[in-house]
């Protein structure tokens, strides 16, 4: 049977009130971004900006999601076209670049690039700009959503920018999967429906999905 209000089965995890009105911005829509993105736009999120410099190549239909018609598209065009098939009426803003600290962002900010010193760079200039912050890090099948929306928090999510030469070689996604990144996504988004709804948030969870362990931290 269909249903008249498609968020209805929604309606006590995902307060459509607060964020019909919610500017948002991704930051990269790779494999973890672009899942957020998505995401987003099936839970009835509607003004999204999205920030990414990259283009979509033959492996990122296999990582990230996208089809074999957005190749060589840039990732930023190709998900927003996803994101208006979902949601027709969202206001969506592109910017086909690296994240500057001039631009503006919105009052919840998703971070989905793949290096500690863009996600250094990036908290530099938005930690006093935005309410909410999740920042997703995958490598292979080990996944670590953090997320600042509170001062303890905060101040955790700054101790875990250590600097790059100490991060394992390669980026984030450099071994990546569709369905990890799809799971990582979840749990940002659960995160941020928490934060929706005035729930405490876990300021860094991490899942090895193969090990089949969770690990919860909050500060």
């Amino acid at each position: 049977m269909l249903t008249t209000d498609r968020f209805q089965r929604q309606t006590d995890l995902v307060p459509g009130d607060r964020l019909d009105r919610l500017a948002i911005t991704v930051i990269g829509v790779g494999a973890i971004g672009r899942q957020v993105a998505l995401q987003l736009a099936a839970i009835g999120a509607t003004q999204l900006t999205l920030i990414d410099f990259d283009t979509v190549d033959v492996t990122n239909i296999t990582t990230q999601g996208y089809r074999w018609a957005d190749l060589e598209r840039r990732k930023v065009d190709a998900t927003k076209a996803a994101i208006l098939e979902i949601e027709p009426d969202a206001d969506v803003a592109i910017v086909p670049d690296r994240f500057r600290p001039q631009q503006a962002v919105g009052a919840a900010v998703f971070c989905g690039v793949d290096s500690i010193s863009a996600r250094a760079a990036i908290w530099r200039s938005v930690a006093n700009r935005c309410q909410f912050w999740a920042d997703g890090r995958m490598r292979g099948e080990v996944l670590r959503v953090l997320t600042a929306a509170d001062e303890p928090s905060r101040r955790h999510y700054g101790t875990t920018l250590f600097a790059q030469a100490e991060s394992q070689p390669g980026p984030c996604t450099a071994k990546s999967t569709i369905y990890a990144a799809s799971i990582a996504a979840g749990l940002m988004l659960h995160q941020f429906t928490r934060w929706l709804r005035g729930m405490s948030v876990d300021a860094d969870l991490s899942l090895n999905l193969l090990a089949s362990e969770i690990d919860l931290s909050n500060h």
